[in-house]
């Protein structure tokens, strides 16, 4: 591997931790706030990586490097510890729980979208000739700001991959909750324990997996295409 892909995944490492712990703290946080302590307990309501590493070795460390190796860009995922109990008498409650973590995650493209935006509007940043997940966007020509790109471009583009793949609405993934707050009393129940069933997980990812690309490369060119007025990408 050349130096510069090493710095590069270095790059995309950083901003795939923060990320990721943003997005598991949101999930700690609003649970806490919302009456479930367990994952302040855990030590989830922190925006220190650790305990979230600790947590998941394996979705924090091993698949990121394995994924930036093979495919040029990381995926992942940690977990915020939560009462099921709880969650079950709470269900809309345990909703806006699992919801936060893509929120926060949109908050983190949205800044990028912006600063990019505005860089643009004042001369700083380029729309680049060819665009990739780390290659959103480039320096103007003697602009100070060039070695920032790649680290625009990733949070641009990582954190809209975070969100749209944890709000998929299959059983165990956040967007599956959206379902709960459309239904009451038995059915809320049955869905409540359809979403949050362990036997799903394998079949969730699988297929998650399998369709996820299909919409996402059209979705982030729409939003690369929305950065530079007048360019238009295909």
């Amino acid at each position: 591997m050349s130096p510069e892909k090493l710095l590069l995944g270095l790059i995309w490492y950083v901003v795939f931790v923060f990320s990721l712990v943003l997005h598991e703290f949101a999930h700690a946080f609003a649970g806490y706030k919302l009456g479930d302590d367990t994952a302040y307990r855990g030590g989830q309501v922190s925006l220190n990586p650790i305990p979230h590493m600790e947590r998941e070795i394996f979705g924090t460390i091993i698949v990121p490097i394995l994924s930036y190796i093979l495919g040029g860009w990381m995926i992942g995922w940690a977990s915020a510890p939560f009462d099921y109990n709880w969650a079950a008498k709470n269900m809309k409650k345990s909703a806006v729980m699992s919801l936060a973590g893509p929120a926060a995650n949109f908050i983190l493209f949205f800044i990028a979208a912006l600063i990019i935006k505005i860089g643009y509007a004042y001369g700083i940043f380029e729309a680049p000739e060819s665009i990739n997940f780390s290659h959103v966007t480039t320096g103007a020509q003697g602009s100070f700001w060039g070695p920032l790109t790649p680290i625009l471009s990733i949070f641009f583009s990582l954190n809209l991959i975070l969100m749209l793949f944890n709000l998929l609405p299959f059983p165990l993934f956040d967007g599956s909750s959206i379902l709960l707050f459309f239904v009451k009393g038995k059915k809320a129940e049955k869905v409540f324990e359809f979403i949050h069933n362990p036997g799903f997980k394998f079949l969730s990812i699988l297929v998650a997996w399998r369709i996820f690309d299909h919409f996402f490369d059209p979705v982030h060119l729409f939003a690369i295409n929305h950065l530079y007025p007048g360019v238009f990408y295909k």
